[in-house]
């Protein structure tokens, strides 16, 4: 049986998502419990790795059960197998993940290759008296930003792209992405919150450190040391070089503990296959 599981994770205390000898992870954590509750060996695919420290609310990923191992899981119960492992995934795992749900899926479904869009949000607070020490997935800001300069200096990157300069780029892939949104409010302007910004971030796929990069450059536009055409010129170096300077007006990355994965979109079951199929020749 494949299974999509759907869960959400405070990243603060991980080392990231993949699974690395000596470090905690959500893989490693998540294999594990998955270990201990179907009593056999079980490997992970998800839909995008995520950095150390960054969180997900949305994140997905899939695994394959032998038969044996799903006809176990209900035990006494009348739950499903799906219901049944959320239930026991629940009594292994730390409280800083939780599997939401899970289900049956088709055997074409695949977390990574199958997912037709990503969508991050990267929250940030740029004023003192109402940042909340409680928010670990809020980034404390210490410069007032102008949103409507962000928003302009984004907007010239939308659509299809080489990103390069905002990736840190894997041999033999390519780093052309479509950007969908890349947009910045302020949720809560107008009452005590009005110093919460926050940034929708919406691609196709992205490439390692590119929400990251992306909102970096940004803030330096925000702060009013950039232009807002900043960002644009970046892109159209097509070098990492330059966006990783330390020149100034360059644009490091944004720390990891604002950003957030908030969900994956896939395409109906019949088309899982075709769209796995051209995701592994373009991004390999």
């Amino acid at each position: 049986m494949r299974l999509r599981l759907d869960l959400a994770y405070d990243g603060t205390d991980f080392h990231g998502w993949a699974a690395q000898p000596g470090q905690r992870t959500v893989q490693g954590v998540l294999e594990e419990a998955l270990q201990r509750v179907t009593r056999t060996d079980v490997r992970v695919t998800v839909a995008g790795r995520t950095d150390a420290g960054v969180h997900a609310r949305g994140q997905v990923t899939h695994l394959d059960l032998p038969d044996r191992a799903v006809a176990v899981l209900p035990g006494r119960s009348d739950r499903s197998p799906a219901d049944a492992l959320v239930a026991r995934l629940g009594g292994v795992l730390p409280a800083d993940v939780v599997v939401r749900s899970a289900r049956e899926v088709p055997e074409a479904f695949d977390a990574r290759f199958g997912a037709i869009a990503r969508t991050y949000r990267y929250r940030i607070s740029d004023g003192p008296l109402v940042h909340d020490p409680l928010r670990r997935d809020v980034l404390r800001h210490r410069r007032p930003l102008d949103v409507s300069a962000m928003g302009e200096a984004s907007a010239a990157l939308l659509g299809e792209h080489d990103f390069l300069s905002f990736c840190r780029p894997r041999e033999g892939a390519t780093t052309i992405r479509t950007l969908r949104e890349l947009s910045w409010q302020r949720p809560g302007e107008g009452r005590r919150d009005e110093h919460l910004v926050v940034a929708t971030v919406r691609a196709d796929a992205f490439c390692h450190h590119m929400v990251r990069s992306l909102v970096g450059a940004m803030l330096a536009v925000g702060e009013g040391r950039r232009g807002s055409d900043r960002p644009l010129e970046i892109l159209r170096a097509r070098t990492r070089e330059a966006a990783t300077r330390t020149t100034p007006g360059a644009a490091p990355m944004a720390p990891p503990e604002g950003l957030t994965l908030e969900s994956v979109e896939y395409p109906a079951d019949g088309d899982l296959a075709a769209q796995a199929e051209a995701a592994r020749r373009l991004r390999g």
